[in-house]
C-alpha cells in the first residue's frame, strides 16, 4: 500500500471514489464523467484549502481517499497564523476494507494538517466508524458544538 498526496491527475479516481461513496445517499449525478467534471472546477477553486491523500495497492488504481479542509482562523494577540482542519470524505473501497488503509489515509491528512500548524483537527463520523477515529486519538468534545441548518 502507498499513500501519497493527489495530484491533478488522479482526479479521475477520486471522481470515481466520491461517486461510489455517495451512490444511494445523495441524488447521484448521470455518470462518473459528469461528476469528475464537476469535481475538476471545483478542485481549481480550492487546491489551496483542501488537500486529498490516496491508497493505491497497486499502481495506477486508488483504492481510497481522505480529504482534509484547512481553514485559517480569525488572529489573535501572539497568534496570527491560526489554522484548523477537519478530515472529509474518508472513503475505500469495499474490498479493500479492513487492512489499515483508511486509518492510514486519515493519519496522512492529521499529519499533514499538524505540519501546517492546525491548532486541532475535527471529523464528523458515521456511527461504525467512531471507534476507529478514537483508536487514531480523536475523541468527543463538549466544547465543539454544531447547529443543523433548516431551510
Amino acid at each position: 500500500m502507498r499513500i501519497s498526496r493527489a495530484g491533478g491527475d488522479d482526479l479521475a479516481g477520486l471522481g470515481r471514489l466520491l461517486w461510489l461513496d455517495a451512490v444511494g445517499e445523495e441524488p447521484s449525478p448521470e455518470s462518473v464523467d459528469a461528476f469528475t467534471s464537476d469535481l475538476e472546477r471545483w478542485w481549481a477553486g480550492h487546491r489551496q484549502s483542501h488537500v486529498a491523500f490516496v491508497a493505491r495497492v497497486a499502481e495506477p488504481v486508488i483504492v481510497g481517499m481522505a480529504w482534509v479542509a484547512l481553514l485559517p482562523r480569525v488572529p489573535r494577540p501572539g497568534a496570527t497564523q491560526r489554522l484548523s482542519a477537519d478530515v472529509q470524505s474518508v472513503f475505500v473501497l469495499p474490498e479493500h476494507r479492513g487492512r489499515g488503509i483508511g486509518s492510514a489515509l486519515v493519519e496522512a491528512a492529521a499529519e499533514h494538517a499538524a505540519q501546517l500548524g492546525a491548532l486541532r483537527v475535527t471529523v464528523q463520523s458515521g456511527r461504525r466508524a467512531v471507534p476507529v477515529y478514537e483508536r487514531l486519538g480523536f475523541a468527543p468534545s463538549r466544547q465543539l458544538l454544531q447547529r443543523t441548518v433548516t431551510r
